[in-house]
């Protein structure tokens, strides 16, 4: 690709419609690392969130130690939640090597946003001593959505080796005061079969909120395989 066209890709990446920057994010995804990260970086500072929310998504598509770095030091940079979020979805397109990293983000950054995407990404990263002790803090969150990502990502415990620790949790929350909590909790039962689960669900269905008792039997249904 020559210089003229990488040009041409940076100015609908600050300015086109949003049709036109998604089309130059995913050519530039087809250059090679050294030409697209310099465009890039530059976007990645710019004032327009837009601009960094794409670099973002862009440096994900080129899993380099280089892009991995810039996105390293953009978590310590970046200010705007939105980009953040994504930051933190770039940052597991690196594997393994990004869990610490959204530990760490999920510790420090407590808007409802960073916290639901890193909760949801660390239930597809096979890190369950993570997961838990991310869930655990989102539990004790002020916000409400958080909280409930959190007692949902328990159902995805539910069928490994930190099942008993899940299973106390949700024992807890089954007898919490807010009701949105108890509906929650009956969701993430249905995905157990473990005896402690299936009792806690016939508990729920006694429920005085309609909605939990709506969840519980539900969960209760045979699964289809």
């Amino acid at each position: 690709m020559n210089n003229d066209r990488l040009t041409e890709l940076e100015t609908l990446l600050r300015s086109g419609a949003l049709d036109q920057r998604k089309a130059a994010l995913d050519e530039l995804a087809q250059c090679p690392a050294d030409l697209a990260l310099p465009i890039l970086q530059k976007l990645a500072v710019d004032q327009d969130f837009l601009c960094r929310r794409l670099a973002v998504m862009g440096l994900g598509n080129h899993r380099t130690a280089a892009s991995l770095q810039i996105l390293k030091e953009l978590l310590q940079e970046e200010s705007d939640h939105n980009v953040l979020a994504e930051i933190a979805n770039s940052l597991f397109e690196f594997g393994n090597e990004s869990v610490p990293l959204l530990q760490q983000l999920f510790e420090r950054d407590r808007h409802w946003l960073t916290r639901q995407t890193i909760i949801s990404i660390l239930m597809e990263a096979n890190q369950d001593e993570v997961l838990l002790a991310v869930i655990r803090q989102a539990l004790q969150d002020e916000t409400q959505t958080v909280k409930e990502t959190g007692i949902l990502a328990l159902g995805s415990l539910l069928k490994g080796n930190l099942q008993q620790q899940a299973l106390d949790l949700l024992t807890e929350l089954a007898q919490a005061k807010d009701w949105r909590d108890r509906w929650r909790t009956a969701t993430a039962l249905s995905l157990s079969s473990d005896p402690r689960a299936k009792l806690l669900l016939a508990q729920l269905q006694q429920d005085e909120n309609h909605y939990v008792v709506a969840a519980a039997l539900e969960g209760s249904l045979p699964k289809e395989f």
